[in-house]
C-alpha cells in the first residue's frame, strides 16, 4: 500500500515512523501548504514527492491511500476529496465535526468500494484486547473513571489573546474532541452507546472547552470521562466492578499497562512491545486492506459514528457550537 500524508505535525512524524516498521507499506508523498514544512519529513523518511496543492496529490496515480492529520475542521473536506479521487482514507481523530459529515463520507466510501478508517490508537492496542478479556473477572460493572489530561503547549497563546486551531470553534477544536474523545472511544467500544450523555465544561470566552467531564449513563453503571487541556493530571482508567477493579495505567489513549485487583490479589498485564502506538492501528488497517475485509471496516465505521454522535450530544449539552454546525444548518435551510 502506497500512502500519502496530509499535515506536518508531530503525529505525522510518528505515523511515518510506524510506516517504516511495516514491510509492505510505503509513503510515496507528503502534502503541506508550505513546502518548507514538508521537506524535513521528506528528507527524514526518504519520500519521493512533496505537494503543496491538494488536487495534485489526489491525482497522483502512485498513491493508494491518504492519511489525514490536518486541523479537525478540514478532515471532512479532505477525506471527501480523497474518496472522490479513488483513494482509501485514514483520518485522524476526531473523524469529523458533525454526524452529517461522517454519514456523507461513509456513503461515498461504500459507493466507491473504498476503505475509510478513523485513526484511533486505543481500539487496536494489544492491551485493549486484554481489557476485554479481563472484564468478566470484575463482576457487575458499577462505575468507570477515565482521565486524560495534558497541558497544551498552545494554552499560553489562548491566555494571551490568540486563538490557536486546537482552541478554536472555527477549527472544531477543544478538549472534548482533542483528547477526551479517547475516553469515549474506550468506553463505547467496551459497552456500546450510553442511554444519556451530559457534558460539564470549563469554557473560554471564545466558546471553546478547555477542560470538562462527560458523564455517560448506562442501565447498570455510570462512566465519567475527564479531558483537560488546561491542566495536567495522572492519566488513568478505573473500571470498577462488584468483584474487583481494573486499573489502566497512563490512560485510555495508550493503555500502557493493566493492573487487575480482585480478592486482595494484584496482577499486572502488558502485551504491548512497541512504543509507537500508531504501529498497531496501521498494522490493523494494512491487514484489512490486504484481505479486502470491508465487513470489518464497516464495523469500525459504525463504532466511530456512535462516538461522533456521543461527542455531538456532549457539545450540545455544554452549548459548544462549531462553525461546521452553522454551515450545515445554513445548507439545510437553503434546501
Amino acid at each position: 500500500m502506497n500512502i500519502a500524508t496530509i499535515g506536518s505535525g508531530f503525529i505525522v512524524d510518528a505515523f511515518l515512523s510506524a510506516v517504516n516498521q511495516i514491510e509492505d507499506i510505503q509513503c510515496t508523498a507528503v502534502y503541506s501548504r508550505k513546502e518548507e514544512t514538508a521537506k524535513p519529513l521528506m528528507e527524514k523518511y526518504n519520500i519521493a514527492a512533496v505537494y503543496t496543492k491538494l488536487e495534485a496529490l489526489m491525482e497522483d496515480p502512485n498513491v493508494d491511500a491518504v492519511y489525514i492529520a490536518s486541523p479537525n475542521s478540514l478532515h471532512f473536506e479532505q477525506a471527501y476529496l480523497a474518496l472522490q479521487h479513488g483513494k482509501h482514507v485514514i483520518c485522524e481523530k476526531p473523524f469529523t465535526s458533525t454526524i452529517a459529515e461522517l454519514d456523507q463520507l461513509i456513503a461515498l466510501a461504500k459507493q466507491k468500494q473504498l476503505l475509510l478508517f478513523e485513526a484511533i490508537t486505543t481500539l487496536h492496542l494489544p492491551n485493549f484486547q486484554l481489557i476485554k478479556e479481563q472484564l468478566s473477572k470484575l463482576g457487575a460493572i458499577k462505575f468507570i473513571q477515565c482521565n486524560y489530561s495534558q497541558y497544551s503547549s498552545r494554552y499560553g497563546q489562548l491566555l494571551n489573546g490568540e486563538t490557536p486551531n486546537v482552541f478554536s470553534t472555527q477549527f472544531s477544536g477543544g478538549a472534548l474532541t482533542d483528547i477526551n474523545i479517547y475516553n469515549l472511544h474506550f468506553v463505547l467500544k467496551l459497552f456500546g452507546s450510553p442511554q444519556s450523555v451530559s457534558y460539564t465544561a470549563n469554557k473560554h470566552p471564545n466558546g471553546i472547552d478547555t477542560s470538562g467531564t462527560v458523564v455517560l449513563k448506562y442501565p447498570e453503571f455510570i462512566a465519567q470521562c475527564v479531558g483537560c487541556k488546561d491542566t495536567n493530571s495522572m492519566n488513568f482508567v478505573l473500571i470498577q466492578g462488584e468483584k474487583g477493579y481494573l486499573h489502566v495505567e497512563k490512560g485510555a489513549n495508550g493503555c500502557r499497562k493493566l493492573v487487575l485487583h480482585t480478592n486482595d490479589s494484584e496482577i499486572e498485564l502488558n502485551a504491548q512491545t512497541n512504543d509507537n502506538l500508531l504501529y498497531y492501528e496501521l498494522a490493523a488497517f494494512n491487514h484489512i486492506y490486504k484481505t479486502n475485509d470491508f465487513e470489518q471496516c464497516y464495523r469500525l465505521l459504525e463504532h466511530s459514528r456512535s462516538v461522533i454522535e456521543t461527542v455531538v450530544q456532549a457539545r450540545n449539552d455544554a452549548g459548544i457550537v462549531f462553525a461546521a454546525d452553522l454551515d450545515h444548518s445554513a445548507a439545510a435551510n437553503r434546501n
